[in-house]
């Protein structure tokens, strides 16, 4: 939850999940010195083997293979990237691509790559869960996307076996003593150092830049002469880089679920803290007005409090804990959707029933209803320390609790105690914070949701700002849950439609309701 974790995937699979149960129950640069031509030293002229879709890996998620979208099939294929792009003619890793042709061929405009976020979400898997969403965008564009490096079948990284990932998840994250202090410094380094032993050999190469250049080898293998682009969350900041490396490169490109690229991990995770007690304020206001059995602040606040010292069952042998229950109320706030699940997880949880409320955690933490952990967590802690260079000590975190917890009285805990997640990481951080300025881009739409829990509003308007004059051209939706396209409304589907279809840029500062 430190970084914008958008588990779009975990909506679909989660939602089948909790159905069951409830039936039955900037100092840096973006750049490393590479410029615009460096991709051409890599293997531009591939041909991709395109082919029937295999079942999802353990490493994405698992479960079904991609069904069949409206007038075609699922065809999947591997993109042969330089592991090291200092060294392009070395070593190479493979990269699960996912693409549905475009309905109408005579209008045919390219390919429109997706990146939903994480960092650490399978678009492999992703893309086919909500294709009835882009069905319009289907009609004059290949729907493309990919596990970036470090993801899925993409050499996913691996760090903890799913028993070890179920005592780490369930662990306390919130210390207050110097002994629980001491033994989550102790469990972080544990966990870097399984990183380190199963994937230590791709862990200096999954940051963000390497995947922005992957991007645009994908962009070449495909035939594009621009990269038309629909990033979400996360998938925002991949787009702002690729757009600071590459800007005569970029074609027609959506920011839904902005990420503030000014902002230094501490200030991130402040604002998400912020971003996730505005969405709970929201949810309690909206639950109000239509029942009576609504949990307060000091309900929800209490119960924490309640299961750091005693955790409540949660079915099948585990137990719900302080920590697991916070990541199932932070998982409830992405989208609307969930909120009915979080009102009756909470007072399931008040007498001694945690099945909704793990679930719902278990959901943010990647886990399947088959106890097996997908990629999700452990590539968008690899994917995160490989970007930024700041690392935290414990006695940082605890400085900086009393700031954390004015900013949300539920989150601000283990928001604060999440700086950690770095400590004792095996690989250095590429950047304080990233460049996106884009000099010479094409303009670049940057939805900002008003209501999102994970990258909050202000986010956008700073997206804007960095990639520059004439490039960021900003939109707000004022709604609730993490971005915008997604949402069912009328008003930010048109405008986005118009412009990836038709190349209309919507006005200045447009607001939709």
């Amino acid at each position: 939850m430190s970084r914008s974790a958008w588990a779009t995937r975990a909506k679909a699979l989660l939602s089948a999940a909790l159905l069951t149960l409830t039936a039955g129950c900037s100092g840096g640069s973006g750049g490393d010195g590479h410029s615009d031509t460096d991709t051409a030293n890599a293997s531009t002229t591939q041909k991709l083997n395109w082919k029937s879709c295999p079942p999802p890996s353990r490493s994405q998620g698992g479960g079904e293979a991609a069904g069949s979208p409206p007038g075609g099939d699922w065809e999947c294929a591997t993109l042969r990237a330089p592991l090291d792009y200092a060294h392009p003619q070395g070593e190479t890793i493979g990269i699960a691509m996912i693409r549905a042709k475009a309905t109408d061929q005579s209008h045919r405009i390219g390919s429109l790559v997706f990146n939903f976020g994480g960092p650490g979400g399978s678009g492999v898997t992703t893309l086919p869960a909500f294709a009835d969403d882009y069905r319009t965008l289907r009609t004059r564009y290949d729907l493309v996307s990919f596990d970036p490096r470090g993801v899925g079948r993409s050499s996913g990284v691996t760090c903890m076996g799913d028993k070890e990932l179920d005592a780490y998840y369930a662990s306390d994250a919130t210390p207050t003593t110097d002994q629980e202090a001491t033994s989550m410094v102790e469990r972080t380094e544990k966990y870097a150092a399984g990183c380190r032993k199963n994937s230590g050999k791709i862990l200096p190469y999954v940051g963000t830049s390497n995947a922005a250049r992957d991007i645009d080898l994908m962009r070449q293998v495909l035939g594009d002469d621009k990269l038309h682009y629909f990033g979400v969350s996360y998938g925002t900041e991949l787009g702002g880089v690729y757009a600071h490396l590459f800007p005569k490169n970029v074609g027609r490109a959506l920011f839904d679920g902005v990420v503030d690229p000014a902002s230094d991990p501490v200030q991130s995770a402040l604002a998400q803290a912020a971003g996730f007690q505005l969405a709970l304020g929201n949810y309690m206001t909206a639950c109000a007005q239509t029942s009576d059995n609504c949990p307060t602040e000091q309900q929800i606040t209490s119960l924490l409090a309640r299961l750091d010292k005693q955790p409540v069952p949660g079915g099948e042998g585990r137990d719900l804990t302080q920590s697991l229950a916070t990541s199932g109320i932070a998982q409830s706030l992405y989208s609307k959707d969930f909120w009915d699940y979080l009102t009756e997880g909470v007072e399931d949880a008040e007498n001694n029933d945690g099945k909704i409320l793990l679930a719902l955690g278990d959901a943010m933490n990647g886990r399947g209803q088959d106890g097996k952990y997908s990629s999700l967590q452990a590539s968008l802690t690899a994917i995160t320390c490989a970007d930024f260079a700041q690392r935290y000590t414990a006695e940082q975190a605890r400085q900086k609790e009393a700031q954390f917890r004015k900013a949300s009285p539920v989150f601000g805990d283990f928001m604060a105690w999440s700086l950690l997640q770095c400590t004792g990481w095996p690989v250095k951080g590429e950047w304080l914070t990233p460049d996106v300025s884009a000099k010479g881009a094409a303009p670049i739409l940057v939805v900002g949701n008003t209501g999102d829990p994970a990258t909050p509003y202000e986010g956008a308007h700073k997206m804007a700002q960095e990639l520059g004059p004439g490039v960021g051209v900003e939109m707000t939706y004022r709604g609730e849950g993490h971005g915008a396209y997604d949402s069912g409304n009328a008003c930010v589907k048109s405008a986005v439609d118009a412009y990836l279809l038709e190349g209309t840029v919507p006005g200045p500062n447009k607001v939709c309701s």
